[in-house]
């Protein structure tokens, strides 16, 4: 039988690891969950040691099940349990009403599971890949405080929230994204086809070209000779950086690189941080430690860097730090956010007060994703405008000395 190693957290959020021998990762999830052990890695031994990328990652991946369907799937079911339906009532009436083959077929798996025995965040983590960790975890507390449909409310909202977030983001960097892909394709159709029908002209007219029109003739020819070797490269290089972004390291620095830049990564930064703070939130108000809850919801912010300051809070609390002073640690968050976290500590209401940050913290991207827009608007305009206008003057300064000297010999 196979041996995968894990590593996790215990009901305290302490880390754990080890190896089990069973039949497959899946198996290796639900006898994890069934001892109150939350996954966060399993891969084979072999795998490891060989340093092979083989088994299963739970942190941030979907799998067949898309975002929007993860969301759906946990408000459908918070329905129908609310509803008073028993959760195998549930899941048949949700297989015969799934859009997709797929989803029917996990649903059908799902049910097997529970006709099986099992329970069902150990249903749920023999497909880890549609479900991720901080999810297994919400669900295991649900059955553990017999309160699993307002769990599935929250982590629906939850979803929501994260959802919004990231097409806040998205719609940030999609203008600027767009222009200048338009701007560069402009720039080879003419460096292809423009320039050099205009450099052929200038050669019959046999004139002094002006120092700019050669420079363009010169980067067109140049162009025009090597598209194959610069395509190879702009190639090599797009492939060779998104390998280098799938490792440790590389996603570590290029997450820190884009939160240093100008508007861009200040909106990366509040999206991450209000991520953590709505995250954690919901997973106190479901009843999960704070330590384990935290080791887990740093892990979704979506930015390495920040997840690795952040699980220091983990570390303090660890120490028998308050939430403040580890929060305080990190040099993550505003003085305001952390005003509004000790009041939270002090009132006993800290789920609220972590609400309120995450609203906070979304209300500041929603700003700063409009003052973006009309910040980096004007900006490309003017680096269109002079793109267009070095072009102008290269192209059509000739024609205008030429017609200049046409004039002076006629006067002449």
């Amino acid at each position: 039988m196979p041996a995968y190693e894990y590593s996790g957290r215990d009901a305290s959020g302490a880390s754990v690891s080890g190896t089990l021998d069973v039949g497959s990762p899946e198996a290796a999830a639900s006898a994890l969950l069934g001892r109150g052990i939350t996954p966060v890695r399993i891969e084979p031994a072999q795998a490891q040691a060989s340093g092979s990328a083989g088994g299963i990652r739970l942190f941030g991946e979907r799998g067949h099940l898309s975002s929007v369907e993860l969301q759906m799937f946990s408000r459908q079911l918070h329905a129908l349990l609310r509803a008073g339906l028993p959760i195998l009532r549930a899941l048949g009436a949700m297989k015969d009403s799934a859009t997709r083959p797929a989803l029917g077929r996990l649903m059908e798996q799902l049910t097997s599971s529970l006709d099986q025995g099992r329970e069902f965040s150990a249903a749920l983590a023999r497909h880890p890949k549609d479900f991720p960790a901080l999810y297994l975890a919400m669900i295991r507390v649900g059955e553990q405080t017999g309160r699993l449909d307002d769990v599935l409310k929250r982590l629906g909202d939850w979803l929501e929230f994260e959802r919004r977030t990231r097409e806040r983001v998205q719609a940030a960097l999609r203008y600027p994204g767009f222009v200048i892909t338009a701007m560069l394709l402009a720039l080879v159709v003419v460096n292809l086809f423009v320039i050099p029908r205009f450099a052929s002209v200038y050669r019959g007219m046999r004139v002094d070209l002006p120092w700019i029109t050669q420079i363009l003739i010169g980067i067109s020819e140049f162009v025009t000779v090597a598209w194959p070797a610069l395509l190879a490269t702009v190639a090599i290089a797009v492939f060779g950086f998104r390998g280098w972004r799938r490792t440790d390291a590389g996603l570590l620095a290029w997450d820190r690189f884009a939160l240093t830049l100008p508007v861009a990564g200040r909106i990366l930064r509040n999206a991450a941080l209000g991520r953590f703070a709505r995250s954690l939130g919901m997973t106190l108000r479901s009843g999960l430690p704070a330590a384990q809850g935290i080791g887990l919801v740093a892990q979704s912010v979506g930015n390495a860097y920040i997840a690795r300051r952040l699980e220091r809070v983990h570390g303090g609390i660890d120490r028998g730090e308050s939430l403040l002073r580890a929060c305080a640690g990190t040099e993550a968050f505003t003085p305001l956010v952390l005003q509004m976290i000790a009041v939270g500590e002090e009132s006993g209401a800290l789920d609220e007060m972590l609400d309120h940050v995450a609203d906070f913290y979304e209300q500041d991207v929603e700003y700063d994703v409009q003052r973006l827009s009309s910040a980096i608007e004007p900006i490309l305009v003017t680096v269109l405008g002079m793109v267009v206008l070095v072009l102008a003057l290269g192209v059509f300064l000739p024609i205008w000395d030429l017609g200049q000297a046409t004039l002076s010999r006629g006067g002449a």
